[in-house]
């Protein structure tokens, strides 16, 4: 293996082994503490533009499919997707930056293997490096915060004051607008699992495959949307529900999404929101957004929820969050509302909703099953709203043929 060196933007310099693709690639260094399932982690849109360092030590052990990404690499729009097909003819479009590793693994053992996790990063072209000790690096991050990086190898090598310059020349994450360059370029629908009950319409803002997954597995036929949606566009779905999905990039920038949620609240359409979505339900609603030191990214981190004080084992990838404090209630535009969630860890807030139970969202992932099941509840909270708004449309409806 060739030389390799990730270099961060306080002069610090990790010499490594090159893994997978040769060159040069910049991004914000963050780090990931799960320790399975890289190759979701790899494939989930709302790593754009980051370098990936991971916490477990070995890396790569079962090789990589065509079932567990969380993206499509093929052109989404011209047919309607089932959910079994997002499942098992895609292997996925890896979105990180670049990728940073202790030990990759020499064999792969895992009988759904098509490929290895090597194989795939230099397919896809993704400039990544391994043999650094990586501890280091993450303690560094976890002193100093996220910061900006770049990982360098072959004809990309140069001297470090060349390489240090690339790096901080780089754009920063705050302020970075990205979910547009991660959505969908036109519109698609995932069919419901059986008997279709309910449509909904999906902003994607870097949605991953599991997420129409789940809600197709109850019945909820998903109208995939870019994320230049209109209200007209949502309009002429005549959906049941709206969500707004997970994706990259400072909330801060996304006014359009922001607007098109005010209007949907306005309109009493029942919303949901995961993630980004999260932020961006936050924002609509009147909180303001800030960027976290080093932000929340692992499968294991525990939310309260603050009406009951469960606690669900949950999985997460944010730099940003919302504005507020536990249980805390505040007026909206659209009514009451209040913070529903935060982290046991550090009081982050994990999740806003209005009181009369017309939307709400998390800033965790619902359907990544970390717990494994300790919040895909929320799916079947947000069927329930759409129940309860045909239901009440219906009587409103008959009321009004009675008078």
């Amino acid at each position: 293996m060739s030389r390799a060196v990730l270099v961060l933007e306080n002069g610090q310099v990790y010499t490594g082994r090159s893994f997978g693709a040769e060159g040069q690639t910049l991004g914000e260094a963050v780090f990931c503490t799960a320790m399975t399932g890289y190759q979701e982690t790899l494939t989930d849109p709302s790593y754009h533009r980051q370098i990936v360092v991971a916490t477990a030590p070995q890396i790569g052990n079962t090789g990589w499919n065509t079932e567990d990404s969380e993206s499509l690499l093929g052109k989404r729009s011209e047919v309607r997707w089932s959910a079994e097909f997002i499942d098992h003819h895609d292997p996925g479009k890896i979105w990180v930056a670049g990728y940073a590793v202790r030990n990759p693994t020499r064999r792969v053992s895992n009988w759904r293997s098509s490929s290895s996790l090597e194989d795939e990063l230099i397919r896809q072209g993704v400039v990544s490096i391994s043999g650094i000790d990586t501890r280091a690096l993450v303690r560094v991050l976890r002193e100093h915060g996220s910061m900006k990086a770049g990982i360098f190898s072959g004809a990309a090598l140069a001297d470090t004051d060349e390489l240090l310059a690339a790096v901080r020349s780089q754009p920063s994450m705050a302020g970075a607008s990205l979910a547009d360059e991660v959505s969908t370029a036109e519109t698609y629908v995932v069919e419901a699992a059986g008997e279709p009950r309910y449509r909904v319409a999906a902003v994607d803002l870097g949605i991953k495959a599991n997420t129409p997954r789940m809600l197709a597995a109850r019945g909820v036929e998903v109208h995939v949307l870019p994320s230049t949606a209109t209200l007209a566009d949502v309009q002429a779905i005549d959906p049941d529900g709206f969500f707004l999905s997970n994706g990259p990039g400072d909330p801060v920038t996304a006014d359009r999404a922001v607007e098109l949620t005010r209007q949907v609240l306005a309109a009493k359409l029942p919303t949901f929101g995961i993630c980004f979505g999260n932020q961006i339900l936050g924002r609509a609603l009147g909180r303001s957004t800030y960027k976290l030191k080093f932000g929340h990214r692992g499968i294991n981190i525990p939310v309260i929820d603050v009406a009951t004080g469960e606690v669900a084992i949950t999985s997460q990838n944010h730099g940003f969050a919302l504005e507020g404090q536990a249980g805390e209630e505040f007026d909206t535009d659209f009514g009451r509302a209040r913070v529903s969630h935060v982290c046991a860890n550090d009081g982050v807030v994990e999740g806003v909703e209005l009181l009369d139970g017309t939307a709400f969202s998390v800033q965790y992932h619902p359907e990544a099953a970390s717990g494994p099941h300790d919040a895909a509840n929320l799916f079947d909270k947000f069927v329930a709203a759409m129940e309860k708004s045909r239901t009440e449309q219906v009587e409103t409806e008959q009321e009004g043929t009675r008078s």
